[in-house]
């Protein structure tokens, strides 16, 4: 387990779950997503499943810290996995909210894979930083956030949809349940103009998961993918107000 001021960012127990999570709902969501930026993320886990998708042909991983980076590649190996070295996987050591503010490319998508709003992580959840997000997207992109424990944090949540609100047309979360982060689901941000991305049936979900190579998952699968967007009424007075 590793953690960053007394507060829990991964266990290898069940890091699968927020990581799949992560990458696979925006993924399939999007279905041609070629080029990807992972703000945080220093673990490799959300890299290592944005590299499961074959469509993806470039993911860049922007993280403030190179030691996070080392740290996780030497106590955790089977987390990454190998993707630091692949071919794909671009690494850059900034600080991703001037990253975002700065860069001339435009990312398919842009997951934020960030600690709590605390100390330096607190940039990250700023209406300013997700303009910046929505700036370096491409057309028909996609953000998603990891914006913490609803029951127990739900100004966070509250507040960065209100922002998505502002900026996109199609201001949404969803949840998934990673026994680390006790007291509550996690919750994750999603923003996009194009709200047809979080529409699709099972079905389609499924052919675009057998067009991928049905690759082995612990958590997601296309049931779960749709399900996940169904939320309980407390959430949802979080997202609608």
């Amino acid at each position: 387990m590793m953690m960053l001021d007394g507060v829990v960012q991964v266990s290898t127990k069940d890091e699968f779950v927020y990581h799949e999570m992560m990458a696979h709902v925006p993924l399939f969501a999007h279905g041609k997503a070629k080029n990807v930026l992972i703000i945080g993320g220093g673990d490799g886990g959300v890299l290592r499943e944005v590299l499961r998708h074959p469509e993806v042909k470039r993911a860049t991983l922007c993280e403030i810290d190179r030691s996070v980076i080392d740290l996780c590649r030497e106590h955790f190996p089977e987390i990454s996995d190998g993707a630091f070295d692949n071919k794909r996987t671009r690494v850059v050591i900034a600080d991703g909210t001037k990253f975002v503010a700065e860069t001339d490319e435009r990312f398919d998508a842009i997951l934020v894979d960030s600690t709590d709003p605390i100390g330096p992580g607190a940039v990250l959840f700023t209406k300013e930083f997700y303009a910046d997000c929505k700036r370096a997207l491409a057309p028909g992109g996609v953000l998603v956030t990891q914006n913490g424990l609803p029951f127990l944090q739900p100004s966070e949540l509250r507040q960065s949809v209100g922002f998505f609100r502002d900026l996109f047309e199609d201001a949404f979360a969803y949840m998934a349940t990673t026994p680390s982060y006790f007291g509550d689901a996690m919750s994750y941000g999603w923003a996009s103009d194009n709200d047809d991305l979080r529409q699709f049936t099972v079905g389609e979900i499924e052919w675009r998961y057998a067009a991928a190579g049905a690759f082995p998952t612990k958590y997601w699968n296309p049931r779960v993918h749709v399900a996940a967007f169904a939320l309980p009424n407390y959430v949802l007075d979080l997202v609608e107000a």
